[in-house]
């Protein structure tokens, strides 16, 4: 099964209706896995969840979807599917995963709490980014996939040794940053409010 042991005790607000954990995943060497909730009117989406413990978990609205970028953040998806009894939205073009997904979605398509699916290729074709436009006090918001994490507390690219493709990932990110979003939200590392375009911008100037 894909769902690391560890369990984020705390939950943190990163902006209004959205909310983020994270666990050091020792199936990944103890390096950091993230998630987040996205949560406004009567959807509460989880994105790419790690398991959260019962207390921090019901803080939040009972959770209606999950959506996953990519078939290696399936995490605690199933185990919150059969809890909650809410539907996975995975790729439509993602190898089988864990268990078969409710759901399947593709580049263009919205998805439950307004995400709007962005194919963002390198770690592998079937990977995705997902888009939130800015509403009333939330700004706009990219969840970016493995495409760059925060590492030693400097937002890095994830390794090359585990991209399919690492030109298509520079060029991905190259794509993100004509997309409307003033936070970044990753699977590897906390959110990023301060400038996140500008950082990545820093990033695509290192060399390759």
């Amino acid at each position: 099964m894909s769902e690391p042991r560890e369990v984020a005790d705390t939950i943190e607000l990163v902006a209004a209706g959205l909310y983020h954990w994270r666990i050091h995943n020792s199936s990944i060497g103890g390096h950091v896995s993230s998630s987040h909730a996205l949560c406004a009117g009567e959807e509460c989406v989880l994105i790419d969840p790690v398991r959260l413990a019962d207390e921090a978990l019901a803080s939040l609205p009972r959770p209606t979807a999950v959506a996953l970028t990519a078939r290696c953040h399936q995490r605690a998806a199933w185990r919150y599917r059969r809890q909650f009894d809410i539907p996975v939205w995975l790729p439509e073009d993602a190898t089988p995963a864990d268990e078969e997904p409710d759901q399947r979605y593709g580049d263009g398509d919205i998805l439950p709490g307004g995400l709007w699916a962005i194919r963002t290729p390198g770690p592998e074709w079937s990977h995705y980014s997902f888009l939130l436009d800015a509403v009333g006090d939330r700004p706009g918001v990219l969840f970016c996939s493995d495409l760059v994490g925060v590492m030693d507390d400097e937002l890095r690219f994830i390794p090359s040794a585990y991209h399919e493709d690492p030109e298509a990932t520079r060029a991905s990110v190259e794509k993100l940053l004509e997309l409307p979003f003033e936070i970044l939200c990753l699977d590897h590392g906390a959110p990023l409010a301060d400038d996140p375009k500008a950082a990545l911008r820093r990033l695509l100037e290192t060399p390759a």
